[in-house]
């Protein structure tokens, strides 16, 4: 019986051994992917848009030079000037007050694919100790937009945030023809009702996500958009039926 059982134990260590290691994704293949750290051009801008009781001539932004301190060490000789993306705005009154951070391409709202399973997003935001509410848009692979909190900005200066991804989230379309990715939308900000609306300032750098780049990766993936386009066509089973009718009626009549 010990005997057996080792043979057993031997056969399922030898199986185990023998399965393709390409066949299953890689749980560790972790990766971060920029967003944008504002120092060098990119495929799309960033544009802002705001509510209803923006005061006049606002919202402000651009690109500033500064950067958080906590990232100089990891400059090198060479980089470009670091920037900095930065809004202002002003209300003509307090109350649910929000704007809009949202990269842009060809002059219409860009929503960023993203690579991979993202686990969390990591980035800089420089608040002015105004109780004002961040927030992460994000569109699922089924096309839902969906708010992820991440935090008050309740703080002076630079902050390093970081918004974990609930696992709840659709990233990845279960159909073939379905979008393969999650997308980023923009941030959005909300000013506390009862908050001083009159002079805000915010300021974004070294946006990215860590992501499990091949988790979505399975045997066969380069299969998944093949072009049928020149693909025989083969007959339907309603016509094959009719033929087959039209072939008894002729024997009959024989």
């Amino acid at each position: 019986m010990k005997k057996v059982f080792q043979g057993f134990v031997n056969l399922a260590l030898l199986f185990a051994l023998c399965v393709p290691a390409f066949s299953q994704p890689s749980s560790k293949s972790v990766e971060t992917f920029v967003i944008d750290n504002f120092d060098t051009e990119q495929e799309w801008t960033w544009n802002v848009n705001a509510s209803r009781f923006i005061a006049e001539g606002y919202p402000k932004y651009g690109y500033f030079d500064g950067m958080p301190n906590s990232l100089k060490p990891l400059r090198r000789d060479g980089d470009p000037d670091p920037k900095v993306f930065g809004v202002q705005v002003a209300y003509n009154r307090k109350g649910d007050n929000w704007f809009e951070v949202y990269p842009t391409q060809d002059g219409e709202p860009y929503e960023i694919p993203l690579i991979g399973s993202v686990d969390h997003f990591d980035f800089w935001v420089w608040g002015a100790n105004y109780l004002y509410f961040l927030e992460i848009l994000v569109r699922d692979a089924n096309g839902r937009v969906y708010v992820l909190p991440a935090g008050n900005l309740a703080f002076n200066g630079w902050k390093n945030v970081i918004v974990s991804i609930p696992g709840w989230l659709t990233q990845h379309s279960r159909l073939r023809s379905g979008p393969e990715t999650m997308f980023f939308v923009g941030f959005r900000i909300r000013s506390d009702s009862s908050e001083f609306v009159d002079d805000f300032t915010i300021y974004f750098d070294n946006v990215k996500y860590i992501s499990n780049s091949l988790s979505f990766i399975y045997d066969g993936y380069e299969l998944r958009d093949t072009d049928f386009g020149n693909a025989e066509t083969g007959s339907s089973a309603s016509s094959g039926s009719s033929s087959n009718s039209s072939g008894s009626s002729d024997s009959e009549a024989k």
